[in-house]
């Protein structure tokens, strides 16, 4: 099964970012840190590099996955865009845990816009989370 899996950047905060992020959807994190690469893998990491995370996996328990990776001095640090970076959507069954989740990322978070009924009837909203990632929510209306 193909699937489209969201990859998060950040500078130095992914292994914060992921254990939050598990805090909030729940799941297992697998995280690999630059350090872990064998010294003959031909790619020279800086001391000050071998905690970031190379790459990190948070799998949850509904079958979501959320992909992410600090950004070692190798290579150049590209910030967040503006506008949506991920999506959380269900249908009226997991209005609970989307509701949820949207209040948990909220918390520290800024430019909220409430998770309410929509005009379209669904339940809909938007917040940048404490880490600068944009999350949009929707649910279905029973």
């Amino acid at each position: 099964m193909v699937r489209l899996t969201p990859y998060l950047s950040f500078k130095d905060q992914a292994a914060e970012a992921l254990e939050f992020y598990r805090s909030v959807l729940g799941g297992e994190l697998d995280l690999s840190r630059f350090g872990d690469m064998p010294a003959d893998a031909g790619m020279p990491i800086e001391d000050a590099d071998k905690d970031l995370v190379m790459h990190g996996q948070l799998e949850t328990p509904s079958g979501l996955v959320l992909m992410a990776a600090d950004t070692g001095s190798m290579m150049p640090y590209v910030a967040p865009t503006s506008g949506v970076t991920v999506a959380l959507t269900g249908g009226p069954e997991d209005y609970d845990y989307v509701a949820g989740a949207y209040a948990k990322l909220a918390e520290g978070g800024t430019d909220a816009m409430p998770f309410d009924k929509a005009p379209w009837g669904d339940f809909y909203g938007q917040v940048t989370d404490r880490y600068g990632i944009t999350w949009m929510f929707d649910v279905g209306a029973p």
